[in-house]
């Protein structure tokens, strides 16, 4: 996409337009395409390499500039790079639609990807294909939500103790959030397959004195103990849903005062090989 703008003699390439409608008008900002999201996720911190020019537009196509009465009207403040700011936070990020189709493809693929990655088959333990998951998705007739905010999703698919530090690091590099929408995914295809998180396995270490009473408080939490051995210590391996990690975390480190250590040793227990659906 080029743009000519005869305002000030200037050819804008590969843009991505943003924009904002505030205080009854439009206002657009230029931008590099695939620069939006990183900004938005945080992984890009210099506006520079995100604006194709530091002026806000009323219409970016025509290269008509916003006047500055307008944007202290709007956002109190004609700051430009402030306004800049929060049209690139708060503005509607336009895409024609082949583009917005193939990042529906996409995320829909980078969705199954990830449930795939996760879960397995709780009765052999093996793991799906992406294309199984795929399928399966097309079968229920999931829809990617491309245009939900990061607190719409979290509310449908669960809440964010949900995810494990995995995940969440998916969340912050993904551009609409697919790790959020993959919980989701789960929930809708246990009503037609066998599936499940797969289990992460745990290795911990308490003290003698902490852990005879340690131990009730995180047996709730823990699937199966695989092995343990208390002498003068308690050192166990076990299997426990991705969900409690965090609260096996919090309950080890507090109630031993950073004594006892807690080992991730595998992020997912499963039998190789993909498992046929049915």
């Amino acid at each position: 996409m080029s743009i000519f703008t005869p305002t000030n003699q200037i050819r804008l390439t590969n843009v991505a337009v943003v924009r904002m409608k505030k205080g009854g008008k439009r206002f657009e900002i230029a931008c590099y395409k695939n620069k939006v999201m990183s900004w938005r996720s945080g992984a890009e911190k210099d506006l520079d390499e995100v604006l194709q020019t530091n002026t806000v537009f009323v219409n970016v196509s025509k290269g008509q500039v916003a006047k500055k009465d307008d944007l202290s009207s709007a956002f109190g403040t004609d700051d430009v790079t402030e306004v800049c700011k929060q049209i690139l936070a708060k503005g509607e990020l336009q895409v024609s639609d082949k583009e917005r189709q193939s990042q529906l493809e996409q995320m829909f693929r980078d969705i199954a990807t990830i449930v795939a990655e996760k879960c397995v088959n709780p009765e052999t333990k093996r793991p799906y294909t992406v294309i199984l998951i795929e399928r399966a998705m097309k079968d229920i007739h999931f829809s990617v939500k491309a245009n939900k905010s990061t607190k719409q999703q979290v509310s449908r698919a669960g809440s964010c103790e949900d995810l494990t530090v995995a995940d969440e690091v998916s969340v912050v590099n993904a551009s609409v959030c697919p790790s959020l929408q993959a919980l989701e995914v789960i929930k809708q295809l246990k009503q037609s397959i066998q599936i499940q998180r797969a289990h992460m396995r745990l290795r911990f270490v308490l003290p003698a004195k902490d852990g005879k009473r340690l131990k009730e408080k995180l047996r709730p939490l823990i699937k199966t103990v695989e092995n343990e051995e208390f002498d003068d210590q308690l050192e166990m391996v076990c299997l426990i849903d991705p969900g409690c990690f965090r609260d096996i975390d919090e309950l080890i480190r507090c109630e031993t005062k950073g004594k006892g250590t807690l080992e991730v040793l595998s992020l997912k227990d499963v039998e190789e090989g993909d498992e046929k659906l049915e």
